[in-house]
């Protein structure tokens, strides 16, 4: 008996790792992550650009990795560059408003966030037709509704809390939760495209920085977006945020 098959009979003897340790890591891997990301969007600064700067470095390291040994990499490069440029200063664009800097960043936060968890245990929960199955065999179309359904919440939620219009922060958590999803799809495509499973293996539970900021990435590109055609260079999130 080969050495291979030796290796091959024992990774199948050992047992699976159970499911309810794969979601505990994911959770608190999640809640400490989220944690830091609101004391630093609190102390903003130079410690928040540092954060998202590091990020995108980071994100642009895992795409480098994804696209090594693919045709046009020159062009896939030139894509990874605006992808992980998107995640390290649209957020320090944001949050540099200096009235609506921090309340911008929490209904960011919040949106994403609620898609996220949300679409999460309702899919698993619910299950029913795949989203697409083609790019992300494990989304469902349950999941995506009730990830909707959160982001709208939690963006009528914060707008309470900060006196914003309920109308306008409705609308606009429908239309970054849907930016949020589509991020998320993007990023399985790409995945898929070039045969990884994971972005890379440096957050517990969640795989790369870019698989954690996949939907992110988009919304706040989407939200920054809104916020300069609206608030210009000054002031974003105003711009995002004031109707």
């Amino acid at each position: 008996m080969m050495p291979s098959d030796l290796e091959e009979r024992a990774s199948r003897a050992q047992p699976a790792k159970p499911a309810a340790s794969e979601l505990a890591v994911r959770v608190v891997s999640g809640v400490v992550m989220a944690v830091a990301a609101v004391l630093l969007a609190v102390n903003g600064g130079v410690l928040f650009a540092l954060f998202w700067i590091a990020a995108g470095a980071v994100i642009f390291w895992e795409w480098v990795n994804l696209v090594a040994h693919v045709e046009r990499r020159a062009q896939w490069l030139a894509v990874g560059v605006i992808y992980a440029g998107a995640a390290a200063f649209c957020p320090i664009m944001l949050r540099a408003d200096p009235d609506y800097g921090l309340i911008t960043i929490i209904f960011l936060f919040a949106v994403v966030w609620m898609t996220d968890v949300v679409a999460f245990f309702v899919g698993r929960l619910v299950g029913g037709p795949r989203l697409w199955p083609a790019v992300s065999p494990n989304k469902t179309w349950s999941g995506a509704v009730g990830g909707f359904a959160g982001a709208i919440i939690a963006a009528f939620m914060v707008a309470s809390f900060a006196a914003l219009s309920h109308r306008a922060a409705v609308v606009l958590g429908a239309v970054l939760s849907v930016a949020s999803e589509a991020g998320d799809l993007f990023e399985s495509h790409v995945k898929r495209r070039f045969g990884v499973k994971d972005a890379s293996h440096i957050i517990p539970g969640h795989g790369g920085v870019m698989d954690r900021l996949d939907g992110f990435i988009f919304a706040a590109a989407l939200a920054t977006l809104i916020g300069l055609a609206r608030g210009g260079l000054s002031e974003p999130g105003r711009g995002l945020l004031e109707w």
